[in-house]
């Protein structure tokens, strides 16, 4: 069973995009549309201390006086962060992400994040198990059986 590495290294390893506390929103908002990704990366010197998602801009629209291009992204990040360890099997990763209802996960290895994975990422490689899984089986007894019993004379 795949675990969290093998699921980052088979995304290629992407780099974990961050900014800076003092980042306004919409800036953070910028990179994340220029790199195509759901959520971004709070670090403060060399440490991760929040994420900001697109979930998290959805809920900051609706705030009466919410300004993405004057607020600063350490108002507005999440702070407690979900994460699991690299060799944490697919199926755990998915159980944990129901349990505690975040989308994304930050993958730990000894005492550095590794990398991060979303929801989406834990689907398509769920899908992608379950495909080789059915792939392996020999389906010939269920296509080739039939019923051979006698025909009732008329």
């Amino acid at each position: 069973m795949k675990t969290a590495e093998e699921i980052l290294k088979e995304k290629g390893n992407p780099p974990m995009i961050s900014v800076k506390p003092e980042t306004p929103v919409f800036k953070a908002l910028q990179i994340m549309a220029e790199k195509k990704i759901g959520a971004i990366l709070i670090k403060e010197e060399d440490k991760i201390i929040g994420i900001y998602t697109e979930r998290d801009l959805l809920k900051n629209m609706i705030q009466e006086g919410f300004d993405p291009r004057t607020m600063i992204i350490k108002d507005y990040m999440e702070t407690q962060l979900c994460a699991a360890s690299y060799d944490t099997p697919i199926y755990r990763l998915q159980d944990t992400m129901l349990g505690t209802r975040c989308r994304h996960l930050l993958i730990v290895k000894g005492d550095q994040f590794i990398g991060l994975l979303s929801a989406g990422d834990l689907t398509r490689a769920s899908l992608n198990e379950k495909t080789k899984e059915l792939a392996s089986v020999s389906w010939d007894y269920y296509e080739n059986w039939c019923w051979k019993g006698k025909k009732k004379k008329k």
